[in-house]
């Protein structure tokens, strides 16, 4: 019996890569404030590239925190579906040429989230992680952390509650 020989590596990259653009793009304010998302294995990294319509204070000048913690949700809310997605399209489950043309799965909704300002946010580009801490079919919780020049050095950080959402039933 010989086994089906498996895709090459630059296919299931460019599947991966595509499945992610389908989720970013699928959320307008992710463009509007210059958010893009990077890849390694099933890990993202977010960066909110600098632009001057992020600064809330001229005077220091430092990022507006309104727009640090809409950068911190967005990197909780798309680390937690591309978690819960990952697996369905790896396993053919969910097709990305479906996600592609705008069949997405719904976005998870946030019950709370609560931000640390740990200092002023600089104007330049920032990065984020966001953990998956619990995860079930209706609840879960995601911390993120917040840098910019140096990964041990948080200018802010966030935890999240969301309400996952729920399969549809079946049309019957």
């Amino acid at each position: 019996m010989s086994r089906a020989k498996p895709e090459p590596v630059q296919v299931i990259k460019q599947r991966r890569d595509a499945a992610l653009s389908a989720l970013v793009e699928s959320v307008p304010y992710i463009g509007f404030l210059g958010i893009t998302f990077e890849r390694r294995g099933d890990e993202l990294t977010s960066t909110m590239h600098f632009h001057d319509a992020l600064i809330g204070n001229p005077m220091l000048p430092a990022v507006h925190g309104g727009a640090t913690a809409a950068f911190l949700e967005v990197t909780a809310v798309i680390t937690l579906q591309w978690f819960h997605i990952w697996p369905q399209f790896e396993s053919g489950a969910l097709e990305v040429e479906a996600m592609t043309a705008g069949q997405m799965p719904r976005l998870p909704k946030t019950i709370d989230f609560t931000v640390d300002y740990l200092r002023s946010g600089l104007p330049r580009d920032s990065y984020a992680r966001a953990t998956v801490n619990r995860s079930g079919r209706r609840y879960a919780s995601v911390h993120v952390e917040a840098w910019q020049d140096h990964k041990d050095k948080l200018f802010a950080q966030a935890t999240g509650h969301f309400l996952m959402p729920q399969e549809r039933a079946a049309e019957g």
